[in-house]
């Protein structure tokens, strides 16, 4: 019986702390996530040396609860993979330091993963990718387009300039106001903003900004600014402003410049494949958005979007990331470190590569 080709796989980039078991980078056996979102909440968000402790407490316990729900050992392991970039350092340490351990202790391979690699590859529990594919990476710290033309070949052609879409998300999310009653304390934001998007209506029209302009990059902080700005005018004046038509406009205005600036990058680059990754994939309103539009605009390209458990930070996308690495010799020494500001190559829109 030929021996089976299994990753053990660790992401803690952020507030999960999450350990996997995954086989031929396709099949899920185990994927433990153990969530700090209630030691956060009362924040207003993530608190880094917080988050620290958390995954240092839990670690260990998820090594043992992926082993042993895979039903399998550490003898049975091809080699351990591990997010190290990006994101937050302290957080990416516990999760390097535990890897290496492991890897060292049992003479295994360490591949080093990027976090938005992972985030990619969650698409592909879904199906097979195809080449050229273009992907979409939308979650709390990045959101960016990333042109692929071959496996393990990612460039970036359009990112944000300032907040991602999901830092807006968060960001507006945490706004007290007696009078809309804006989601109070509830952090992450933003599943109850797409709930209360889908009951309301465009009234408040927010800007889109860097929508027409000819580039793929993004920039959602004056509409975060916007947003503020509407809710504490309202207050000041003892107006009331309705939650879901808020909810609606502010949604409307990321998933309209998400969607155009996708199209256009589509356009531009012929490709098989569009990938929906990251938090903000979750997003029900941006993946209808892409749906229609896709089936409207480029009827050739298929889309492929993360299953929405494997959207949030979890290490089942880092184990399928990490086959990957595996298979085009990624390795990593024993002095591998955290990279919190770790990125893709940017592109400068190749004209080699996109029709103009």
């Amino acid at each position: 019986m030929a021996k089976k080709n299994l990753i053990l796989a660790f992401e803690s980039s952020c507030d999960e702390t999450s350990v996997a078991v995954i086989e031929d980078g396709q099949k899920i056996l185990s994927n433990i996530v153990a969530t700090q979102i209630l030691s956060h909440q009362r924040f207003g968000g993530v608190v880094p040396e917080v988050a620290s402790r958390h995954h240092i407490e839990q670690i260990t316990k998820c090594i043992d609860k992926a082993l042993n729900e895979a039903a399998v050992d550490y003898d049975d392991l091809s080699a351990v993979a591990v997010t190290y970039g990006p994101g937050l350092v302290g957080s990416l340490l516990v999760g390097v330091t535990a890897a290496k351990m492991v890897a060292w202790a049992h003479q295994l391979p360490l591949v080093p993963v990027n976090h938005m690699a992972g985030h990619l590859y969650a698409a592909r529990f879904e199906n097979q990718f195809a080449y050229p594919q273009l992907a979409l990476l939308v979650s709390g710290g990045h959101t960016e387009l990333v042109y692929m033309a071959s496996e393990h070949e990612y460039e970036i052609i359009g990112e944000t300039r300032d907040d991602a879409a999901g830092e807006a998300y968060d960001k507006i999310g945490r706004q007290r106001t007696k009078l809309a009653g804006f989601l109070a304390s509830t952090t992450p934001a933003g599943k109850t903003i797409d709930e209360w998007a889908a009951k309301g209506s465009d009234t408040f029209h927010f800007p889109r900004a860097m929508e027409k302009e000819d580039n793929y990059d993004f920039s959602f902080s004056g509409l975060k600014s916007a947003f503020i700005n509407t809710v504490h005018n309202a207050n000041q004046r003892g107006q009331k402003l309705d939650k879901y038509d808020l909810a609606a406009s502010f949604q409307q205005s990321v998933v309209d410049v998400l969607a155009e600036k996708t199209m256009r990058a589509l356009s531009d680059y012929p490709v098989k494949q569009l990938i929906l990754a990251g938090g903000v994939a979750a997003n029900h309103g941006l993946r209808k958005r892409l749906e229609r539009d896709l089936k409207e605009q480029h009827p050739e390209v298929e889309l492929l979007m993360a299953p929405l458990k494997l959207c949030g930070d979890n290490a089942a996308m880092i184990g399928a990331a990490g086959w990957v690495n595996y298979l085009h010799g990624d390795r990593a020494g024993w002095d591998l470190n955290a990279v919190p500001g770790l990125s893709f190559a940017r592109s400068n829109a190749n004209p080699d590569l996109a029709i103009k």
